[in-house]
């Protein structure tokens, strides 16, 4: 920022404001330094080009001080759209896309392709090194068949198709990459034991994958604020217990319900916190990673 004669006052107010934010920071830098943080990318906000290079732009200055940031992305606005294009209809079942053959070759095509190289692509024009794997590459994500429930209890199972859920992840695909300066991008595509491939959901892949890595931290980024109580009031952290009876009793309901299962997973198999972001906040992962009170809700065990 360059000093003008007008606002004197303002422009050091503001470069001072910087400085407290910089040394509110440097704490932080030392705790996670040498850690690993398994981000999920998605939401609306990712298919907005200044909303991506804005989370490179972060994802780089993570992995600059010494973090080990693995980015997981979503993409189904944009699989719904090319499905759209191509006039092929998408019938969903309790949130769930039933996945065709026609149908799952458009999910590969649009999250191992478009999508996936669009961050690494962000990602080096931010100054960093990224590469972009699905998770059949090197088996990183073995998966099985996930079959919906019922419209109500006791109503069989709903064939969803090319919809999977991780069986195994192979540590060891990711981690080549930690001890060097290349950030891993991964779509959330797994691979069966027949080699057939399967459509996983984002949260699911990026929770699976933090736990197989032994990750201080899942970061979820998603289009609502966090964990609400009942008068919509933001819920900033959470132990798995208090989250547990807030489903019990109602309080999360719909698609927020899966995401905390997610989250309760990850820290149940020895992630030592899950975070529900809004990705669309500038700068949401600084905030939460290296300001006091961070934003959105956190999980712990």
């Amino acid at each position: 920022m360059i000093q003008t004669p007008q606002h004197p006052e303002r422009t050091r107010s503001q470069w001072i404001e910087t400085a407290r934010t910089l040394a509110e920071a440097l704490p932080y830098m030392r705790q996670f330094a040498g850690q690993t943080f398994v981000i999920k990318f998605g939401g609306h906000a990712m298919g907005q080009s200044e909303a991506g290079s804005s989370f490179a732009r972060d994802v780089m200055l993570i992995k600059q001080v010494g973090i080990n940031p693995v980015v997981v992305h979503g993409g189904g606005p944009q699989i719904g759209e090319m499905l759209k294009r191509l006039g092929i209809e998408s019938r969903f079942e309790r949130g769930l896309r039933v996945t065709d053959e026609a149908t799952v070759e458009v999910v590969e095509m649009v999250l191992a392709g478009s999508i996936n190289k669009a961050i690494v692509s962000d990602i080096e024009s931010a100054g960093g090194h990224a590469i972009g794997i699905s998770g059949k590459d090197g088996r990183l994500i073995e998966a099985t068949k996930l079959m919906g429930k019922g419209a109500s209890d006791g109503d069989p199972a709903v064939d969803l198709g090319f919809v999977g859920e991780p069986a195994r992840i192979n540590p060891h695909v990711l981690q080549t990459f930690l001890t060097t300066d290349v950030i891993p991008v991964v779509a959330p595509i797994g691979i069966g034991a027949k080699g057939e491939t399967y459509n996983i959901n984002a949260d699911t892949a990026a929770g699976a994958i933090a736990a197989a890595l032994g990750a201080s931290k899942l970061i979820l980024m998603t289009d609502v604020e966090g964990v609400l109580d009942k008068n919509k009031v933001l819920l900033p952290s959470l132990t798995q217990r208090e989250t547990e009876r807030l489903i019990k009793d109602g309080t999360i309901t719909g698609g927020m319900i899966p995401k905390v299962e997610t989250c309760l997973d990850a820290v149940a198999e020895g992630v030592r916190s899950a975070h529900i972001l809004d990705g669309r906040i500038p700068h949401v992962l600084l905030l939460e990673i290296f300001t006091e009170h961070g934003v959105g809700t956190m999980i712990r065990g």
